[in-house]
């Protein structure tokens, strides 16, 4: 059984055993279960002592999790410990966007709670900015494309074309995409026609 750092509470038993089953869904499935699959699993027909073995696992230390929002819940232990790399990046022309988890960065899972993700950069069109051809960038997600500001680095998707890493513009109803190399041309789309995945957190050069 994955353990927290630290020195979380001990556990009773019918905690351990959902803690355990949790360790196994995740690291099969890369996210965390509903309420009703926990109930199924722990052969239970109330979600109501499902609830409370996760204030308690979250009250100890185990877990992390909104409650009434199951979909949140994470583990603090090694199966949740990694940012998910969920592709490539065009850091040139556009690619084909991904469409599932690839591997895992191990770091330290405070970073995790900010819903961060990662993509691996491919091309020389961030130069400029010091991104380069096979860095690996942390994003965070965007839900508010309207409060980004100007120049930010963002991952974002054109439907059709595929998912590219840029500086992003707003004027109005377009959505200008820069590049930090002067060897690229910007890409001007509607704003209706991009969609915007993430912003810049971090940039993780392997060597």
């Amino acid at each position: 059984m994955p353990v927290p750092a630290g020195s979380p509470e001990p556990l009773t038993s019918a905690q351990q055993e959902l803690y355990e089953w949790l360790a196994d869904y995740i690291g099969s499935h890369h996210h965390s279960p509903s309420i009703r699959q926990m109930m199924q699993a722990m052969g239970l027909r109330s979600p109501a002592p499902v609830q409370s073995r996760l204030r308690h696992l979250q009250q100890k230390g185990w877990i992390t999790w909104q409650e009434g929002q199951a979909r949140t819940l994470q583990l603090l232990g090694g199966v949740a410990s990694g940012i998910p790399v969920l592709g490539a990046v065009a850091a040139g022309g556009l690619v084909e966007t991904f469409d599932d988890v690839q591997e895992r960065l191990d770091l330290a899972p405070v970073l995790e709670t900010r819903g961060l993700f990662a993509l691996t950069v491919n091309g020389d069109s961030m130069v400029d900015a010091h991104i380069a051809d096979g860095d690996v960038v942390l994003m965070e997600p965007v839900t508010e494309p309207s409060r980004l500001r100007e120049g930010t680095i963002v991952s974002a998707l054109v439907p059709g074309s595929g998912t590219t890493l840029k500086h992003f513009h707003r004027d109005g109803a377009v959505v200008r995409l820069e590049a930090a190399n002067p060897a690229y041309e910007p890409i001007e789309l509607p704003a209706d026609q991009v969609q915007v995945q993430g912003k810049l957190a971090a940039v993780w050069r392997q060597v």
